[in-house]
């Protein structure tokens, strides 16, 4: 009997439910409060290692499904193409170089466990407004933000002081040190000087100790023991830090107490596993966020047996199929656990994948597909473009595809927002609400201007150009690949920021992204009538841009960044520092 009335009524009642249909995704969310958030943000991995990216060798089927049930970002850039910058930015919305984070000096990124420098106190972080809000919050793996300020156990950089309730995992960052069987990876060029530098004091010493025996020379023993004692003193000096790497910076904390110094690698993947599924149980009665911070996919590649051999890109191939089921174990449990429609998943990377890093045949780092550079560079796109992935059934459209520009910096204010929380009004946040753009509200990313910084210095800054859908990008200083044409700095192993190692340009190099995302084929005045255009208003972005810096602390100096005994986090009485908590479990 209906049926009819609705015929008759049809132009007024479709329209209303045809609006009425396109609200409903839109109304959703105040249906949810407080969302869950499962923050998952890989190490080193290139944009061309994902399956959804391109990547027709590597398989990641478990990333690939958030992808398809979810919206998928393509311009999604890190605020910084190193390790310590970028995360710091992910973790205040801001970039590094308002908090200090980010380098003036060659030390881009925190060098020691006990360093000064680290994340001030004074930053809020996104888990410390949620915490504020109610909820339980999280990190699992990889911190790199630094640990103490002026004692042993003052925690100052710690993530217990930023807003996590819960920590376990590496104060510090994954590196070639921590596995005993490779080539020690930190400071190697560094280390090879003092070694030889050492060698030529010894030298020294020796003949001049012989020569005296002999009577070829007439110094004082005093002289001589002199020398000899400054020979051990240097020796001493600089053995004392880097003779015990693995000692000092491969440990595995669990809040503020440490269990393994050095830390087991070969149980580390299943530890990481176990604590991110237990505190998801732990906490599924009420909102939580978890930051599970992978030490996947950074070298010495830690990777279980069961992976091994098993893809076909060795072990660098082995390590991301292995994080990629690490990646399905925990959306397994948010399904077993009825968690999935309530909780807000986001998959990203810190940063480009590293093209230098080699061992003989062997490559061992990432792959940034189309795009030109890699990590290190902080201007191409190789070295900043990254996955970009979010999950919420029901709220955001499955199967998206978004073209736009976005940050890292942007989950800041989205988390936050969504939480019921308000974003610091006393300071810049840099990122951006992102949940109109995901859900559709909006056709467009807020971003009109991104400024690309290697270390504490401007190297390009992209405009997009909404009306017209441009993508413009210049670049003002490039790092000079070496051998010429190779698309990397293998001579170095990390591209330079600054001096004899880069190249300055003026006018600067101009490339339209939605053209030539390669950034293969630079414009000029001749090729693009709007060139001066472009390079005028890009020009006035940046003096905008520069007038909302204020000078901080540099938390990345050399002074911070210098290993300080006084500071070093240890399980026993410094130096006696071992201990395998762990071992009994």
């Amino acid at each position: 009997a209906s049926f009819p009335f609705l015929c008759f009524r049809s132009p007024l009642v479709t329209p209303l439910i045809f609006v009425l249909l396109l609200q409903a995704p839109f109304t959703q969310p105040s249906t949810i409060t407080q969302p869950n958030f499962v923050l998952l943000l890989a190490d080193d991995l290139g944009i061309g290692d994902v399956g959804c990216y391109g990547n027709d060798t590597i398989r990641t089927p478990n990333i690939d499904r958030l992808a398809k049930e979810g919206v998928k970002l393509t311009q999604h850039i890190a605020a910084a193409p190193l390790c310590t910058p970028s995360r710091a930015a992910f973790l205040t919305g801001r970039y590094p170089l308002r908090s200090g984070m980010d380098a003036i000096n060659d030390y881009r990124v925190i060098f020691w466990n006990a360093g000064s420098g680290g994340l001030p106190p004074n930053e809020t972080t996104f888990a410390k407004i949620l915490q504020h809000q109610g909820y339980s919050t999280g990190l699992i793996g990889k911190w790199h933000q630094g640990v103490n300020c002026e004692s042993r156990n003052d925690h100052c950089h710690h993530p217990l002081k930023h807003g996590f309730d819960y920590f376990y995992g590496m104060p510090f960052t994954l590196i070639s040190d921590c596995q005993p069987t490779e080539t020690p990876e930190m400071d190697r060029a560094f280390r090879r000087k003092l070694w030889l530098a050492t060698q030529m004091i010894g030298l020294i010493t020796l003949t001049a100790v012989l020569g005296r025996l002999t009577g070829l020379i007439s110094a004082p023993w005093k002289t001589l023991t002199c020398l000899a004692g400054f020979s051990l003193l240097f020796f001493i000096s600089w053995f004392s830090s880097y003779g015990f790497v693995r000692y000092w910076n491969c440990i595995m904390m669990r809040n503020h107490g440490i269990t393994e110094q050095p830390m087991v690698t070969d149980r580390t993947t299943s530890l990481i596993l176990r604590e991110s599924i237990s505190f998801i149980e732990r906490n599924k009665h009420k909102p939580f966020l978890l930051f599970l911070s992978f030490l996947h996919s950074h070298t010495p590649l830690l990777t279980t047996e069961k992976f091994l051999g098993r893809s076909r890109h060795g072990l660098y191939g082995d390590n991301v199929e292995e994080m990629d089921w690490m990646v399905g174990q925990v959306l397994d449990v948010l399904d077993k656990e009825g968690l999935k429609d309530t909780t807000l998943v986001y998959f990203a990377s810190d940063h480009g994948g590293w093209l230098e890093r080699q061992e003989g045949e062997r490559q061992l780092g990432g792959w940034n597909g189309i795009y030109k550079g890699g990590k290190a560079m902080g201007g191409w796109e190789g070295g900043i473009r990254v996955p970009g992935i979010f999950r919420w059934p029901g709220v955001l459209p499955a199967g998206t595809v978004i073209d736009e520009p976005t940050s890292l910096m942007d989950i800041y204010p989205t988390v936050v927002h969504l939480a019921g929380g308000e974003v610091p009004q006393d300071r810049v946040i840099d990122g951006r609400d992102l949940l109109p753009l995901l859900r559709g509200a909006v056709a467009h990313s807020e971003h009109e201007f991104l400024f690309h910084y290697c270390g504490a210095h401007l190297h390009a800054v992209r405009w997009h150009q909404k009306d017209t859908g441009a993508v413009w990008k210049a670049h003002y200083v490039t790092p000079i690949f070496r051998p010429p044409g190779a698309g990397a700095c293998y001579d170095r192993g990390f591209c330079p920021c600054f001096g004899e190692g880069v190249t300055h340009h003026e006018p600067p190099l101009l490339f339209e992204l939605s053209q030539d995302p390669s950034e293969a084929k630079p414009l000029s005045a001749d090729t693009e009538p709007l060139f001066d255009t472009v390079i005028r208003k890009i020009g006035r972005a940046i003096e905008e841009h520069r007038r909302t810096l204020t000078p901080v602390p540099e938390q990345l100096s050399l002074s911070n960044v210098v290993w300080k005994p006084w500071l070093q986090p240890c399980c026993g009485t410094f130096p006696f520092c071992w201990c395998d908590k762990e071992g009994d479990n």
